[in-house]
């Protein structure tokens, strides 16, 4: 008896918080910015490194529960004491919240972009506009971009989710508005809102294509709606009487459980799931939605839980998180492109730590100087208010009103005048044409290779198939290799690999290099195919890849494991190679620079002479050719 009293004190929001009316919540909820300081350092450890935390872009799927929940609960409120929606006062509230930051986010960074690595722009228009008019999602598909698999890196990325957000801000008042003025239920309102979750978790599900990729249903809003109907769900069920449920002696003395449970689910899938696997649209996101809606029942509900939650280090970043989400994408790809961020080359860890510091301290100068004034004192007092702080001889409200005025002038010159496509891509279009394998006309009828063991092949002896990555290093191959055939096109998989092997028939000289994996993966039942197409009596060159992905560790894993099945197949490691000196990357930091395809080339000879001394004893001097 006496733990259960205790416990029920526990589990008393905080107490200091005044009520709202109608007796229905405390004004402010506790533990929800503690939520928040979770989802964001998830995103931004998977950003500054996808490897530290595989499944940190859950942390967007944290927010959009906590979003769902929070504003169906204002909603709610809002009627229960005034009988209406003012949905007017509603917007007005979420565009004091939302585009204060955006507005100086935005063209900063864009000139940020501009002085330090103009292939940042590259798309900028589209971006911009998605950005400014919250529907960055569906921009973003319209002009087929790829959120996992981008190789053109997008400045502003991270503002889909603050699209689907504000569009679910639009249209869930006039739903919600319908909800509680004809269905009198607390109940079936909260039902209906699963519903919606689950028809949307399903919509999911089942367009999911693995060879399409997920970006559709990731970005999609029809498709990853489920996690803020969660949240409504509950904000429903909370008003209805959950909130005495959360007092009740069967919930307090179960919460530790249940909520141990839950957090070991998300921490679970926030290092498990990544990208590549299909489960993570197949039930992944959601399970993490439906742990992240038991999170906050315990934080509302007192306890140990929401103590850690309240803690002021959580709560600082939690009310930063807005700030920091919009800042860290940008702030990382400017930094990447001064100062590099190759994963395990040396400064890499310092480079990331910069970052931390820089996403920071914009989001608190953001959240300090202009979130909360104009949250505060609205448009016209904030804008006032910066203006007085500003030294009278320099003008004040004149001074800031022309400061303003150049920066969008020369953010509009910027983007207008950004280039079309990137450094890479222009480098890879103007070596695509000379990638193209030429088929012999005997290409299924010629007879099996001649027998020539395992010595160091000549140019004339190696055929290559590849993507992006081989595209790129294409003079240098020819070079190191006079007279190799050349089979590579930008964004193909393994499984197209095979298909060109399958195309040149028995028109595959001795030596093979073999370059996929950058677009999708390693796909071990499709490398096997062309292993074994290839059959024994080939010298078969892997070239690993070299990605700031969860993946790409796994990859190279698999090729390795899969080449010591062939004692014909060897594994050059580009990898290694780049993260030993990261300028040998592009701007994009994944496709070889100028210097970068030479070492590409190299490597792959040096590949081929180990695996001919391996086979042969025989040592292969290779001559050091200079770059031209």
């Amino acid at each position: 008896m006496t733990t259960t009293s205790s416990s029920r004190r526990a589990s008393a929001p905080a107490p200091a918080s005044p009520r709202a009316p109608g007796g229905l919540a405390p004004r402010r909820l506790p533990g929800l910015d503690g939520l928040r300081a979770i989802a964001i350092v998830a995103v931004v450890l998977f950003h500054l490194n996808a490897a530290w935390l595989p499944g940190g872009f859950l942390g967007v799927d944290i927010f959009f529960v906590v979003s769902g929940f929070l504003i169906t609960t204002l909603l709610v409120r809002e009627h229960a004491s005034t009988g209406q929606l003012d949905l007017r006062g509603f917007w007005g509230r979420r565009a004091r919240r939302l585009l204060p930051a955006l507005f100086v986010v935005v063209p900063l960074s864009v000139l940020l972009a501009r002085i330090t690595q103009a292939d940042l722009l590259v798309g900028i228009g589209a971006q911009v506009l998605g950005a400014l008019t919250f529907s960055f999602n569906w921009v973003q598909l319209a002009v087929g971009a790829d959120y996992f698999h981008a190789t053109t890196p997008q400045l502003f990325m991270n503002f889909w989710s603050l699209a689907v957000e504000e569009q679910f801000y639009l249209v869930w008042p006039l739903l919600a508005l319908g909800l509680v003025r004809w269905v009198r239920s607390p109940r079936a309102r909260a039902g209906i809102a699963l519903a919606a979750a689950a028809a949307s978790a399903l919509a999911m599900a089942v367009r999911f294509d693995p060879d399409a990729g997920a970006t559709r249903v990731y970005y999609g809003t029809d498709t990853h709606v489920f996690g803020l109907m969660l949240g409504a769900a509950l904000a429903f069920w909370y008003a209805g009487g959950g909130r005495a449920s959360l007092s009740a002696p069967a919930w307090v003395t179960r919460r530790r459980a249940v909520t141990t449970a839950a957090l070991a689910v998300l921490a679970g899938l926030l290092w498990w799931l990544d990208e590549a696997r299909p489960f993570t649209f197949r039930g992944g996101l959601l399970l993490a939605s439906l742990a992240t809606a038991v999170l906050i029942a315990s934080a509302i509900s007192g306890g140990t839980f929401t103590r850690v939650l309240e803690l002021p280090g959580m709560r600082w970043i939690g009310d930063r998180s807005y700030g920091i989400y919009l800042w860290h994408w940008p702030v990382i790809l400017v930094v990447n492109a001064d100062h590099g961020g190759v994963s395990g080359s040396e400064g890499y860890v310092w480079s990331r730590i910069w970052c931390v510091v820089v996403i920071l301290a914009l989001a608190d100068l953001s959240f300090r100087f202009v979130e909360m004034p104009v949250r505060k004192r609205g448009w016209r007092g904030a804008w006032t208010g910066l203006a007085a702080r500003l030294p009278h001889r320099i003008g004040g409200p004149r001074a800031l009103f022309a400061a303003t005025a150049l920066i969008v002038a020369a953010t509009m010159v910027v983007v207008a005048t950004a280039p079309e496509v990137t450094s890479t891509q222009a480098a890879i279009t103007a070596n695509e044409k000379a990638a193209t394998r030429t088929p012999s006309t005997a290409a299924t009828t010629a007879a099996p290779i001649k027998e020539r063991g395992f010595t160091m092949p000549k140019g004339t002896e190696i055929d290559a198939y590849g993507d992006s990555m081989m595209v790129g290093s294409v003079p240098a191959l020819k070079y190191y290799f006079d007279g190799i055939r050349i089979d590579a096109k930008s964004n193909r998989r393994w499984s197209a690999g095979y298909q060109a092997v399958v195309a040149s028939g028995h028109d595959i000289r001795r030596g093979v290099i073999l370059s996929f994996g950058t677009n999708a993966g390693i796909e071990e039942a499709d490398l096997r195919k062309v292993l074994d197409r290839l059959g024994p009596k080939r010298m078969v060159v892997l070239m690993n890849v070299h990605l700031n992905m969860a993946r790409a560790k796994t990859d190279n894993a698999t090729l390795l494991r899969v080449a010591k099945d062939y004692g014909n197949v060897i594994v050059a490691d580009w990898n290694a190679t780049v993260v030993a000196d990261p300028k040998l990357l592009q701007p994009d930091g994944i496709h070889p620079s100028m210097t970068g395809q030479h070492a590409y080339a190299a490597i792959a000879r040096q590949a081929f002479a180990d695996l001919s001394f391996a086979h042969t004893g025989k040592v292969v001097t290779l001559k050091k050719l200079p770059i031209p």
